[in-house]
């Protein structure tokens, strides 16, 4: 997950990859919401885009990415949830290790500007944001996925208020968190290390369809299960438990779609009881059920 489309539209600079799906057509106004799905490899982005760019990593599994934005570089893995934002006028590169899932979104730097000239609490003279590598904001993350939401139903001038109104909210919570202000503290500093979190989700991913305990998972990371429970969240920033059902729920998604098996055989084979139980979690993590989401 990275800025991979500093240039005003990555589908029309063709310098890019092609996005999945993109509000260009969709005439909204101030951001540019574009997704991406790409398999290992990088992208050298010279012309910085003059905006401020976010991304929220979206691929289901954890993978290595290595970054250069200005003249700082960075190398970790990134999971669905994690964040990163480059400042306007910084040009930046990435190269990821594993397949690539992320959304991204474009802010004119003049956007931002008139955001903090007319909110007294924010000052418009310290509107330079910071460079930032794997995040996790739960309120940016929760604008981003409604702006994408809103994408990928397609509705324009319909939802334009709507989605004026989101950037607004993700224009003030940047500005907020990420301006020239002391740096934050990395929440991924300490917890487990990048080879013991592959090892995990390597481990969850082969034994979707078995009975996974914290006892195994602590036993993989060869630490005891009190500390494996507070590492793993402090790195992943969910439970092993919610994480586990994340994944399951998503191999769920991909059978629905990708295949003519039977909810019950899918529900098996992604570890989940019975059909109910499958249907149970499929709605709290997706707000429908498997049936709908087959049909959709």
């Amino acid at each position: 997950m990275a800025k991979a489309t500093q240039h005003k539209s990555s589908s029309l600079s063709g310098s890019g990859p092609t996005p999945i799906a993109s509000s260009q057509a969709l005439g909204w106004q101030p951001l540019l919401v574009e997704e991406f799905q790409e398999p290992p490899g990088g992208t050298d982005l010279p012309a910085a885009w003059e905006g401020h760019s976010i991304a929220l990593c979206l691929a289901p599994r954890p993978h290595r990415i290595h970054q250069v934005v200005g003249d700082r570089r960075y190398t970790g893995l990134y999971t669905k949830g994690d964040i990163s934002i480059t400042p306007a006028e910084i040009p930046a590169s990435y190269r990821a290790e594993g397949d690539d899932h992320y959304f991204h979104v474009q802010i004119p730097a003049q956007f931002l500007q008139s955001v903090a000239q007319s909110t007294e609490e924010l000052d418009p003279d310290r509107l330079e944001l910071r460079t930032e590598f794997r995040v996790r904001d739960p309120q940016i993350e929760q604008v981003l996925m409604l702006l994408r939401s809103e994408m990928h139903k397609g509705d324009g001038w319909v939802g334009r208020l709507y989605v004026e109104s989101l950037a607004n909210v993700l224009a003030i919570n940047l500005l907020r968190e990420y301006s020239a202000a002391k740096p934050r503290v990395a929440l991924y500093e300490g917890g487990l290390g990048d080879r013991k979190i592959l090892q995990i989700s390597d481990y969850i991913q082969t034994h979707l369809n078995q009975s996974v305990k914290l006892a195994d998972l602590a036993e993989v990371a060869g630490m005891s299960q009190y500390h494996f429970s507070r590492l793993f969240k402090q790195s992943m920033g969910i439970t092993p438990h919610q994480y586990l059902l994340k994944q399951r729920v998503e191999q769920a998604q991909q059978l629905l779609k990708g295949t003519k098996l039977a909810i019950a055989e899918i529900a098996l084979q992604c570890g989940f009881n019975s059909q109910s139980h499958l249907t149970k979690h499929f709605r709290d993590a997706t707000g429908t059920t498997p049936g709908s989401y087959r049909k959709s």
